[in-house]
């Protein structure tokens, strides 16, 4: 009998240190612990935004870049330093992703309102690119919190695993499917493009080698994107880049998706895609829905909890 007793003590206690490890993510987790957390980040994105319209759409591309390499752990904003190498020199993030130092800040402010290190890095990103859609017209979705941040990185995994603008639609759903994602959350998270930039050098080859394209609109790319040089020339995503809209549905229907990768969503050989983008630009208060549940569900893609990771005091560096 007391060895019976031994045995369900220890199940009970390897059953307890696992459901630590291995915690739910949930809206309410600061409400303790540092009430004043998303009020803080939020300020400080919407001031960013203010000053700059397109950092809205760096910070939502930070967290899809995170969120794509081993999981919402923080690891894309690991710098560079000694013999450890970080994620931001992989071929899809060098001269690409940037706000860094709107996350630094963040960092800083959320420490003081918290009185203490008590908030991650990892979480900063989700609702940073929470705040941006928001403060953008888009969806103030709930973010679910509670993620540790990651001591390490891996620049290779990060070439690997995040999908590049020349992709076709088969290797686009592929790269989603061996996330855990799937077709709706393709376009939908694709639709994240309805903000922001793209550089010369990241369409350049769809303006002049693709059939699939308006020639007027090719036309009018070719003026700030030459065959080569001026790789930094940079192009609204859409027409309307600062405004959270279906504008960007809308384009693809009519062949002026700026990627290769955004038209591949429409014309690329999936009906089920095509039929997903014409529903889309015609009903923007669908997109607002749907795109908050497929962040929400990017956002769970294997995230650290429980005594797993840490929490950084600064997002460029491991404690």
């Amino acid at each position: 009998m007391a060895a019976l007793r031994s045995l369900f003590l220890c199940v009970f206690v390897l059953s307890a240190a696992l459901s630590h490890s291995h915690a739910q993510l949930t809206p309410n987790f600061y409400n303790k612990v540092c009430p004043k957390a998303l009020s803080t980040i939020r300020s400080v994105v919407l001031n960013a935004i203010k000053r700059e319209p397109r950092m809205g759409a760096s910070l939502l591309r930070l967290h899809f870049h995170d969120c794509f390499v081993n999981g919402c752990d923080g690891s894309v904003l690991l710098d560079d330093i000694g013999s450890f190498v970080g994620e931001k020199t992989a071929f899809p993030n060098v001269n690409s992703i940037r706000g860094f130092e709107v996350v630094d800040q963040i960092k800083q402010k959320v420490n003081k309102a918290c009185k203490g290190n008590v908030v991650s890095c990892a979480d900063i990103l989700a609702v940073a690119a929470r705040d941006s859609v928001a403060i953008l017209g888009g969806p103030n979705y709930k973010v679910l919190l509670g993620r540790r941040d990651a001591r390490t990185a891996s620049v290779d995994d990060a070439n690997r695993s995040l999908p590049p603008p020349f992709f076709s639609f088969s290797q686009l759903l592929s790269s989603f499917q061996s996330q855990g994602l799937d077709l709706k959350d393709l376009v939908l998270l694709s639709a994240g493009h309805t903000l922001g930039k793209a550089r010369c050098a990241t369409f350049r080859t769809r303006i002049y080698n693709d059939t699939n394209i308006d020639r007027k609109f090719a036309a009018s790319l070719k003026a700030i994107c030459p065959p080569s040089g001026k790789d930094n020339n940079l192009m609204g995503l859409d027409k309307t880049s600062n405004f959270f809209d279906t504008a960007y549905f809308k384009a693809l229907l009519n062949k002026k998706g700026l990627l290769h990768s955004d038209q591949e969503l429409f014309g690329g050989g999936s009906q089920e895609s095509d039929e997903l983008v014409s529903y889309y630009s015609s009903y923007p208060y669908s997109f607002r829905d749907d795109f908050g549940s497929s962040m929400i569900k990017m956002g769970n893609i294997k995230p650290l909890t429980g005594s797993y990771g840490e929490i950084r005091q600064n997002c460029r560096f491991v404690n």
